[in-house]
């Protein structure tokens, strides 16, 4: 059950990203939007952790910035996995993993 909040609690969050964002768009209905939150939470559970290991030694040399940039690319890999969901630039994919993280913890506190 609390998966399963969880996952409705990111789709919320998704779209209110792709509405406010420019750059960012969902085309479709709430079933899009679910499929966005599942895959983008597969992505950051399991590729994710992978590619943080792997770019250890650029992470150090950026203090941390460059996890930044995995972020960007777990949103670029998620729009290239779901044909409805576009991506326009660095900033509109970096401002909504921003976004989506924030609106996500929000919601988590409330409910």
């Amino acid at each position: 059950m609390g998966l399963i909040i969880r996952i409705l609690i990111s789709a919320v969050a998704v779209w209110i990203a792709a509405y406010f964002i420019p750059g960012v768009s969902v085309s479709g209905g709430a079933g899009t939007y679910l499929m966005v939150a599942i895959v983008l939470g597969f992505l950051n559970a399991f590729i994710k952790p992978i590619l943080t290991v792997l770019t250890i030694p650029i992470t150090i040399l950026t203090l941390g910035l460059f996890l930044l940039v995995l972020n960007v690319m777990m949103v670029y890999l998620t729009a290239y996995l779901i044909p409805s969901f576009h991506v326009s630039g660095f900033i509109a994919a970096l401002l909504f993993s921003f976004l989506v993280s924030i609106v996500t913890a929000l919601i988590d506190a409330i409910v």
